[in-house]
């Protein structure tokens, strides 16, 4: 059963699922094909979505970074992986994490590190550092930051 909806009803519900919350252009286009949008219908309503500013990939990038960042404390790395998954361009990509700020993002690090680190089991300190920066370097975070944070931690 096919469910055909037509070009003006296409975009309104693309304007209302743009307005829920901020999408990428990949996002949108997989919205119009399931909804059996395609060629030159497809690219109007995106250029629609566009100047009415519905639609805005480097807003998609920031509002990504600071969410993902805040709530699921991942690090830089993760968050660039996921974006280019999403295929934001490197500029969005670039904008978004400049919406992280340092101090905050080393500070994040360090905490879950910390709490990490009340959980291990490891006696042998090689090996809970081992962990530590594995546990970290999967979130996301970048390999230089992660072994200056173990070493603070451990030296505090």
């Amino acid at each position: 059963m096919s469910k055909y909806v037509s070009k003006a009803e296409a975009l309104i519900k693309l304007q209302r699922y743009c307005a829920y919350q901020d999408r990428c252009h990949k996002e949108v286009r997989t919205k119009l094909i399931d909804l059996g949008i395609y060629g030159d219908d497809l690219n109007d309503i995106i250029v629609d979505l566009i100047q009415e500013n519905f639609l805005n990939e480097e807003r998609f990038a920031k509002s990504y970074a600071r969410g993902k960042f805040r709530i699921k404390k991942w690090g830089k790395n993760r968050i660039k992986q996921e974006l280019k998954q999403r295929q934001v361009s490197e500029y969005c990509i670039k904008k978004g994490l400049l919406e992280i700020n340092t101090e905050e993002y080393e500070l994040t690090l360090q905490s879950i590190l910390e709490k990490k680190n009340l959980i291990l089991r490891d006696k042998n300190a090689f090996a809970r550092k081992k962990k530590l920066a594995q546990y970290a370097i999967q979130k996301g975070y970048e390999y230089n930051l992660v072994w200056k944070c173990i070493e603070n931690l451990h030296h505090s």
